[in-house]
């Protein structure tokens, strides 16, 4: 049992280490903003085309930075449900023997 519990814990480290290696995107205004995280919901990049920020007012662009950062984020969370859903499932399926199945 103690073994099953162990491995869980360990596939859980793994996945959290994929998720880091997985690049999400965020954009807005045609790409004028682009934002990259990972799906571990960290942010790594973000890229403002130069002539949007040029012509943009502060406002707009916190606003819309806003905007890619959240979108990012979601994606993020989007593709992390989806690993740890398809960990939980492959675990529960391990550990199975611990309730009788």
């Amino acid at each position: 049992m103690f073994d099953k519990l162990m491995a869980a814990q360990g596939k859980a480290e793994e996945i959290k280490k994929r998720l880091d290696t997985i690049s999400v995107y965020g954009e807005v205004e045609g790409g004028a903003i682009k934002v990259t995280a990972t799906a571990n919901k960290s942010i790594t990049a973000i890229h403002i085309n130069e002539d949007f920020f040029k012509q943009a007012d502060k406002e707009e662009l916190e606003e819309l930075l806003q905007a890619a950062v959240n979108k990012a984020l979601a994606q993020a969370e989007q593709v992390s449900a989806t690993e740890m859903q398809a960990a939980t499932k492959d675990m529960l399926g391990g550990l199975g023997g611990l309730f009788g199945k």
